[in-house]
């Protein structure tokens, strides 16, 4: 993806609206070329997911424009483009795939991120009643050595309502259940981009469909 990393690597340097405006061609272009990527990853997730449904490549793609009303960085471009193919759509809360592609900063990746409070209680509770099966799929050599730990953002104490001296208590800690893979930016502009994406992304399929299921969306 040449022209996307190239345009959001000027876009960082130039986060005006005067600048977009003037680059709104290259933006459309490197934009078809993540779309057409993204195309790609629906097609190919489906043949071994199919629980993500028919779907629109565009509608998995978030906005480029920032919301800054809350924000004190008044930038009003993200640099990146992102998408998330999950079932039931973006902010459905259910579990999906995730690819990020920021100069210096591309991932794979999947899980739920930060869920909301009643959505992250219905996942630990799967993840209480069937410990010794989410164990399994996380610390499953190949997705282990691929992706590591999950994403380390963990309370301090057993969460409330769960007992303070259950085994495997450190993995109802998490606020998030979501792990990556970083790749750099020779890959991301590399042929085998889509091949290394939908290898990750295979290996993330029983994960999300452990979440799922808990969630009720899942096989």
């Amino acid at each position: 993806m040449i022209k996307s990393l190239s345009f959001i690597s000027d876009l960082k340097n130039n986060n005006h609206k005067e600048w977009f405006h003037a680059n709104r061609n290259r933006y459309e272009e490197a934009r078809a070329e993540f779309l057409s990527f993204v195309e790609t990853l629906v097609n190919e997730i489906q043949a071994f997911d199919p629980s993500i449904g028919p779907i629109q490549p565009k509608s998995t793609v978030f906005r480029i424009n920032r919301d800054i009303r809350f924000s004190n960085d008044k930038s009003p471009y993200k640099t990146n483009f992102g998408t998330f193919i999950v079932p039931g759509g973006k902010k459905s809360g259910n579990a999906g795939y995730y690819f990020h592609m920021e100069p210096g900063g591309s991932f794979a990746g999947g899980g739920v991120y930060r869920p909301m409070p009643h959505i992250l209680k219905v996942i630990r509770d799967e993840v209480y009643e069937n410990a010794e099966e989410f164990k399994g799929i996380i610390e499953e050599k190949e997705f282990y050595d691929y992706f590591g730990d999950l994403y380390d953002d963990r309370l301090k104490t057993a969460p409330k309502g769960f007992p303070k001296d259950f085994e495997q208590i450190d993995l109802l800690k998490y606020k998030s259940y979501t792990v990556v893979r970083n790749y750099d930016d020779k890959l991301v502009s590399g042929d085998s981009l889509v091949e290394e994406t939908v290898k990750a992304f295979k290996m993330l399929y029983p994960f999300n469909k452990f979440i799922n299921f808990a969630l009720g969306s899942g096989d």
